[in-house]
């Protein structure tokens, strides 16, 4: 089992409607390659967590690296693991700028950080403590 976390933005802002397209695009290919994840969303820019097989979640780095709706893709980390981290999903969303997210238990600035690529490669425990956050309160 693999997992990996990039960073990319948005060529254009995402509005709601087509962040749940995006999220049942995901949803059906997830589903028929047996990927899990999270997907969170904020100011244009995504942080997203793939697990399966080795070779399934590169070629779907690949293709979305070719996604015109996506610009700047920085891979955070990549990593073998036992389990996964998501099972129960084959495709999470959150929009970090939506009400009920500050309303949320555990919600607190670190929340409110930008979803900075360069700082979440030096420091892989902010990004890991984002994701479990979510986690914790989906």
């Amino acid at each position: 089992m693999y997992s990996l976390v990039y960073v990319s933005s948005a060529t254009a802002p995402f509005s709601k409607s087509e962040l749940v397209e995006l999220l049942a695009e995901c949803h059906e290919n997830n589903t028929k390659t047996g990927l899990t994840g999270i997907l969170l969303y904020k100011d244009g820019n995504f942080m997203q967590v793939l697990e399966g097989e080795k070779d399934t979640v590169t070629s779907v780095l690949a293709r979305i690296e070719r996604d015109p709706r996506h610009k700047g893709i920085i891979t955070l980390y990549d990593e073998d693991i036992s389990e996964r981290h998501y099972p129960d999903w084959t495709m999470a969303f959150r929009d970090l700028n939506s009400p009920e997210v500050h309303a949320l238990s555990g919600f607190n600035e670190f929340m409110n950080l930008p979803l900075n690529a360069a700082q979440l490669q030096k420091d892989h425990s902010l990004c890991k403590s984002l994701l479990l956050t979510f986690k914790r309160s989906m």
